[in-house]
């Protein structure tokens, strides 16, 4: 069954424009960074961080790139919210920390993490070769990939083959991009490759730094599809179901991990002891619930740290 949410939060209209502002804004020097835990951290930590495995003594720097809704997002406030940002600020209060989200480009959110800017990465990245050859990763969560089209699918994209020849969008940088061009993981696959072994024209991937900026390619027609994590994909069309829907594709169900540096082993020790404490209590599927996600949730027993190695 494909992972998609089903609980609406904001009207997309809405949120696009203040998602706008919020991106705007973030070209400012202080405005980087999000709001911390609505929870001072609890006195008895699950697990200790000693000061030396974090960027800021007494806090916990989770690096996410927003807007990816209903995974991350800003409210109408402008502050951080979804999932991702109620798990990292979770972990956080779990760990004895105080939280800080920063806003981070997902192209470069792993140099972001192994340069010391943020401690971890909480912003649904699939588990790959590639990334566990940079950093180690802890599952937390998992989501297939999906194609959305405008409503009615004037172009009849029902299957995968139906894409070759038409363009689609998706944010740089991530698996879906690698899936279509035959890049990373899918180097010598993907579905280009199977576009010209059935000797049909190759999909055109237009690349965007934004997810939002793919999605608006989408609505202004300049594209015939946008490829996306199937939760973000379920998000917009129960959000505008006159503009968009699913396509029916969806593909490579994949696990998503927290991302920690290699060289710190016991920072993604602690993450790991929490995350298993939010599951053990139930408060791990009440944050998946709150945004539509639970049928996403994986078992305590992938709750580990996996290095690649």
């Amino acid at each position: 069954m494909p992972v998609f949410a089903r609980k609406a939060t904001i009207g997309l209209v809405a949120a696009l424009l203040l998602l706008a502002a919020c991106q705007n804004a973030s070209n400012s020097p202080s405005a980087s960074s999000g709001a911390g835990a609505s929870e001072a951290p609890v006195s008895s930590p699950v697990a200790n961080v000693p000061s030396d495995q974090l960027a800021f003594a007494g806090i916990l720097t989770t690096c996410i790139d927003i807007p990816y809704p209903p995974q991350e997002f800003f409210d109408e406030q402008g502050n951080p919210t979804g999932s991702d940002p109620d798990i990292a600020n979770e972990i956080a209060k779990r760990l004895g920390l105080a939280s800080r989200i920063e806003n981070s480009v997902f192209s470069t959110i792993i140099e972001a993490v192994t340069s010391g800017k943020c401690d971890i990465i909480v912003s649904a990245q699939n588990l790959t070769t590639d990334r566990l050859g940079q950093v180690n990763m802890i599952p937390y969560f998992q989501a297939g990939q999906a194609f959305v089209v405008a409503k009615g699918n004037p172009k009849g994209i029902k299957e995968e083959l139906d894409l070759c020849g038409k363009k689609a969008a998706a944010e740089t940088g991530t698996t879906e991009v690698d899936y279509v061009n035959g890049t990373g993981d899918y180097a010598g696959a993907g579905l280009n490759k199977k576009c010209t072994d059935a000797g049909k024209p190759v999909v055109d991937m237009q690349q965007f730094e934004k997810d939002t900026d793919a999605l608006l390619a989408l609505s202004s027609g300049t594209v015939d599809a946008y490829f996306a994590d199937s939760p973000v994909a379920g998000y917009y069309t129960v959000q505008q179901p006159d503009q968009f829907e699913l396509s029916g594709v969806t593909v490579e169900v994949a696990q998503e991990g927290i991302s920690v540096p290699k060289d710190k082993t016991e920072l993604g020790n602690a993450v790991v002891a929490a995350l298993l404490s939010m599951e053990a209590d139930g408060k791990y599927l009440e944050i998946l619930t709150k945004y539509g996600l639970e049928d996403g949730a994986v078992a305590a027993s992938e709750m580990k740290l996996v290095t690649g190695s």
